[in-house]
């Protein structure tokens, strides 16, 4: 056990993870927020709104905690922007596929673990691979 815990790549995923957490709780609240506040507003809007909010605060706690990065602050936020927006057009599938019909918090669910290992692993390799 205490083998894998020495693992840096499992912490920084295990890291990751509850930084992703705490972005996801931001996305869920913003997005289900505008949802529920203007229902004509079209879900991916209400989706991409939510998944931006939540990744600024995950740009800044997977900066400093997670990968403890000291590298260029201006560099690593376009990489991890664009990153993003990649994970975010991934996620926008399942609203124009909507394979859950009308559940708009089921295609929610889908669409953002969608994301999760392509966004950690661009940013591990890419953005903070200097970190």
């Amino acid at each position: 056990m205490n083998n894998i815990t020495q693992r840096r790549g499992l912490r920084q995923f295990v890291k990751f993870g509850i930084v992703g957490a705490s972005g996801l709780v931001v996305n869920f609240v913003i997005s289900h927020g505008i949802q529920k506040g203007a229902p004509g507003f079209p879900w991916a809007g209400d989706f991409a709104i939510g998944y931006l909010a939540g990744g600024i605060s995950n740009w800044y706690l997977n900066r400093v905690w997670t990968f403890r990065s000291s590298a260029n602050a201006a560099v690593e936020s376009v990489q991890f922007i664009f990153v993003s927006g990649i994970s975010l057009l991934v996620g926008e599938i399942f609203y124009w596929w909507r394979p859950f019909g009308n559940h708009f918090s089921y295609t929610w669910a889908a669409a953002t673990a969608s994301g999760i290992f392509v966004n950690f692993f661009l940013n591990k390799y890419w953005t903070f691979r200097n970190a």
